[in-house]
């Protein structure tokens, strides 16, 4: 195989990989009904005046199914965190008890769940235009070789297909499981 060509699927994939790790990522802070320390993953805190992610200035817990607590390393940050969440706008009410700030996860409606799976399908949906993406611009740069016989370009393109395909159907079954866990009351 040509190394141009080699190369360029290798990138592809990589990009590819990149797309799935995102959509990963994205799918950790969409709450499924159960407490998770990944869902104040967004979360902000002014830490002697530079925002701070909140899992550098306390340890952030799950005690249960229904409770996030954290404890921040400096009793003096309790009122800073508390703002952070709030200013995250995530929906939930901290309450503290002066050593330790207590989230209450409520459990979600019916409408919310749906809301949520709508969010989860457009992130979705989202990590397949970045496949086709990389898809485009993997057949852009096979065009553009000169050294390589129109053979090779119509193996490598078959190559990226296969690829895209690949990709696309590990976005829809990692869907699938967000949406199975959203629904599931």
């Amino acid at each position: 195989m040509n190394e141009d060509i080699k190369f360029i699927l290798d990138s592809t994939k990589e990009a590819m990989n990149d797309a799935l790790k995102h959509l990963v990522k994205q799918f950790s802070n969409i709450r499924a009904g159960k407490a998770s320390p990944a869902m104040l993953g967004s979360v902000m805190v002014d830490y002697y005046g530079s925002q701070t992610p909140l899992a550098q200035v306390a340890n952030v817990n799950t005690p249960d199914g229904r409770t996030i607590t954290v404890q921040p390393w400096e009793k003096n940050m309790i009122q800073e965190i508390e703002r952070g969440i709030a200013y995250a706008n995530l929906g939930f009410n901290p309450m503290n008890n002066g050593e330790t700030i207590i989230i209450n996860v409520p459990p979600l409606t019916e409408e919310r769940r749906r809301d949520l799976s709508k969010q989860a399908k457009a992130e979705a949906e989202d990590a397949k235009i970045g496949l086709r993406n990389a898809r485009k611009d993997a057949n852009h740069e096979i065009k553009s070789l000169d050294d390589a016989s129109e053979d090779q370009q119509k193996n490598a393109e078959i190559d990226v297909q296969q690829m895209t395909n690949t990709y696309v159907k590990k976005v829809d079954d990692i869907f699938d499981v967000k949406e199975k866990e959203i629904m599931t009351v």
